[in-house]
């Protein structure tokens, strides 16, 4: 990860121009992907998902566990869906554009946002689709299908900060080989808990840390195997997980020896100022503890101080 983000500083700081040429280090980002991908392409074997991780276009490392997941499943549909992309300057299939030349939709809730990405280059380039909706549990079917996307895709990623769990339990009218979501760290690796669900979720407003949304790694894991997949682990700053239909899996599932989930060690909570207040570890979770969740084992709502401990001891 680190090597590209050093030659493409190299390159800038020998050149004799202050102009960034945004299309010029979308290349040299893409190039050094490239050349990052072919090397992790021929590992057969990882003791975990991060031992591939690169970052190109992507928030964290999952440029590079994508890219060698899609190599290890060749049949593979080149589709994609992707919701909660922003300007989709930093998404987890941008890169998926430039290297495979994939076909995606692509949603968000700001009207913003979407206006900036189909003024892009990359809108006529690829044959992506960019609508903007407020994503809930009972419209986000109809967003899908209505935009031309059904049955067998590659790769659904969800990253809304909030009813995660519930629209992905609610999506039907495409099967993904690998989905990627979201999960909230803070919500720790023991308990099987969700934010209730809310079809008017926005996170800052619903706690002013910005600390509580979206849900834990265990209840996706449980999530996804109701769902039929297989949990592969996550990226190691704690923040999206993937998972493998098991039908479509057995190229991968032995290849990956731990398939591990990681803790966060971000620390974006602020305060009623919305000023950053850095906390981290488990006093993060102290910061929401009377906030209500849904336990999706015992199917009953809770607040987060009913719990005696969130975090395993390789957690914390």
């Amino acid at each position: 990860m680190m090597k590209i983000i050093r030659r493409i500083l190299s390159i800038f700081r020998n050149s004799k121009s202050n102009h960034i040429d945004y299309p010029y280090l979308e290349k040299l980002i893409t190039l050094e992907s490239l050349n990052i991908a072919s090397s992790n392409r021929q590992r057969c074997d990882i003791n975990s998902l991060s031992d591939v991780e690169f970052c190109g276009f992507s928030q964290w490392g999952e440029d590079g566990i994508i890219d060698w997941l899609i190599d290890k499943l060749p049949d593979i549909p080149q589709k994609f869906v992707e919701f909660g992309v922003g300007n989709y300057l930093e998404s987890n299939t941008r890169l998926l554009l430039f290297l495979r030349n994939w076909k995606g939709l692509i949603l968000d809730g700001s009207h913003e946002h979407i206006a900036s990405i189909k003024e892009q280059d990359i809108y006529w380039r690829y044959d992506i689709t960019a609508k903007q909706a407020f994503i809930t549990k009972d419209n986000i079917n109809n967003l899908i299908s209505d935009n031309g996307f059904s049955g067998e895709i590659g790769i659904l990623s969800i990253d809304i900060d909030g009813n995660d769990y519930w629209v992905w339990d609610a999506i039907d009218v495409v099967k993904p080989y690998i989905v990627i979501c979201e999960y909230n760290a803070v919500f720790g690796d023991i308990e099987s808990i969700t934010v209730p669900y809310d079809e008017k979720f926005y996170r800052t407003n619903k706690h002013y840390s910005n600390l509580y949304f979206g849900a834990s790694i265990k209840s996706l894991i449980n999530l996804a195997e109701e769902k039929g997949y297989t949990f592969m682990g996550t990226c190691s700053n704690g923040c999206n997980a993937f998972f493998v239909h098991t039908e479509k899996c057995s190229n991968v599932i032995t290849s990956v020896i731990n398939h591990q989930s990681y803790p966060s060690r971000v620390r974006e909570s602020r305060n009623k100022e919305s000023e950053l207040t850095f906390l981290s570890g488990q006093d993060r979770a102290l910061e929401i503890k009377e906030m209500k969740v849904f336990d999706t084992t015992e199917k009953v709502i809770k607040s987060i101080s009913d719990y005696d401990n969130l975090y395993s001891s390789k957690w914390i």
